[in-house]
C-alpha cells in the first residue's frame, strides 16, 4: 500500500483547504492510502530543542509520521502572497536536522487556492521553492490552482463543478504516475546495489 500524507495550510475548522483536500483524498486509485497529518499541534521551530536534546514529543511524532509517507501532498491557501506560518513551520520541523530532513526525496504535489481569482499562485510557486531545498520531486505539469473555490463546493463541502472535478482528478493521476516512477527507481537503485555489494 502506497501512503499519500495530506498537509493542508490552514487550520481554520471550516477551511476550504481541507474541504478541497478531502475532495481529493477520494480520487486515489485502489492501493493508494491518503491520511491527514496534523500540523497545528507544532510548536515553533527552535533549533536550541534538536541542539539541546530537548526535542518536543510533537516533534518526534510528525517526523515518525513523515518518514512512513511515500509521498506528500500540499493543499494550501495563500496568506500574504505566499505560504501560511503553520504550513512553514511543519516544513522546518522535518526539514532539521538537515542531516535527518524527512522529506528527502518524497515525490510532492501541490494545490493551491484562493476565494478570489489569483488561486493562490504565490503560495504554490513559494512552496515550489522550499521543496526544491527538500529535495522533494514535485509535479510539474498540471499546475493545480483554484480560484473562487467557495463556489466550486456545495453546502456539504463537496466540488460541484464536473470540470472541476476532472481536472483534479487528472492532478491526482499525474501525482500517482510520479509516485510509480520513483518507486520503480528506488526499487532498480536498491537492486543494482545489492548486485554491487555482492
Amino acid at each position: 500500500m502506497t501512503k499519500i500524507g495530506i498537509l493542508v495550510g490552514s487550520l481554520r475548522k471550516e477551511s476550504f483547504s481541507k474541504k478541497v483536500a478531502a475532495n481529493i483524498a477520494e480520487l486515489f486509485p485502489k492501493g493508494f492510502e491518503t491520511e491527514f497529518i496534523e500540523i497545528g499541534n507544532l510548536p515553533l521551530y527552535n533549533q536550541d530543542y534538536d541542539d539541546k536534546n530537548n526535542v518536543p514529543a510533537e516533534y518526534t511524532t510528525f517526523r515518525n509520521k513523515i518518514k512512513e509517507l511515500d509521498a506528500v501532498l500540499f493543499v494550501t491557501p495563500e496568506y500574504n502572497r505566499s505560504v501560511p506560518a503553520v504550513l512553514s513551520n511543519a516544513i522546518d520541523v522535518g526539514s532539521r536536522p538537515k542531516v535527518a530532513n524527512v522529506w528527502n526525496d518524497k515525490p510532492a504535489s501541490i494545490i493551491s487556492h484562493s476565494p478570489g481569482n489569483l488561486s493562490g499562485f504565490g503560495a504554490n510557486h513559494h512552496l515550489r521553492q522550499i521543496l526544491v531545498c527538500l529535495n522533494m520531486p514535485v509535479v510539474q505539469q498540471s499546475e493545480a490552482y483554484l480560484s473562487n473555490v467557495a463556489a466550486l463546493l456545495d453546502e456539504n463541502g463537496k466540488v460541484k463543478n464536473e470540470g472541476t472535478i476532472q481536472f483534479l482528478q487528472s492532478v491526482v493521476d499525474t501525482f500517482v504516475d510520479l509516485i510509480k516512477r520513483y518507486e520503480v527507481s528506488s526499487f532498480v537503485f536498491i537492486k543494482h546495489m545489492v548486485a554491487y555489494l555482492e
